[in-house]
């Protein structure tokens, strides 16, 4: 539960004063601030509830210990979400390698100005769209739509240039669009063919 006391002390301030201070009242204020953003954006990439709950864990944890290397020149919320998408992508990484290690195991036993698309996909298509592309493409759109991260912002997060980010972007919204459609056309399919079985014992 968030302290009242800290109403109006803004995240950047609370991470000064945690800093030099050492205090633990004071990362208490920025964790309940940010404990439900940050379980829900590892959730997001997961869909497991206790992985996800295990995931928000570590990223706190590395957070105590990267903290003193916070500069106030972002956002703190911005540096938040940047560890958090970084640890993530490494899990999901490192879990496609795991699995791909066990599987050999048995087998030997620049930015797109008009985004009016883009915002016009929406619901559970988009959702299931989502799923089917690469944890750093889903990231990086994230990013960029969800929490508003600028090129610069994400180019830093991903020690990438900005242009090399906004070709990513746009790839990805490409991508991501033509499994959207994919899914419409499919679901249209099921419902023709729904309507064409329902006519005929009518």
């Amino acid at each position: 539960m968030k302290n009242k006391a800290f109403k109006n002390t803004t995240d950047e301030e609370l991470v000064r004063l945690y800093v030099e201070s050492q205090r633990n009242i004071y990362f208490e204020e920025l964790y309940d601030r940010y404990v439900d953003k940050v379980y829900r954006k590892c959730l997001s990439f997961i869909k497991n509830e206790a992985q996800a709950e295990d995931f928000t864990h570590d990223i706190f944890l590395r957070l105590v210990l990267k903290i003193g290397s916070f500069k106030e020149h972002a956002k703190f919320s911005t540096w938040l979400y940047s560890i958090t998408y970084n640890y993530c992508m490494d899990q999901m990484r490192l879990a496609k390698r795991q699995a791909e290690e066990a599987l050999d195991e048995n087998f030997d036993l620049e930015e797109d100005e008009d985004d009016s698309e883009f915002s016009e996909m929406q619901g559970k298509v988009l959702k299931k769209a989502m799923e089917k592309i690469a944890p750093d493409e889903k990231a990086i759109l994230l990013m960029k739509y969800q929490d508003d991260f600028s090129i610069k912002e994400i180019a830093d997060t991903f020690n990438l240039t900005e242009s090399a980010v906004k070709m990513r972007l746009m790839r990805t919204k490409e991508k991501l669009k033509k499994i959207y459609l994919e899914n419409i056309i499919l679901f249209l399919l099921v419902i023709i063919k729904a309507v064409s079985e329902w006519k005929k014992w009518w």
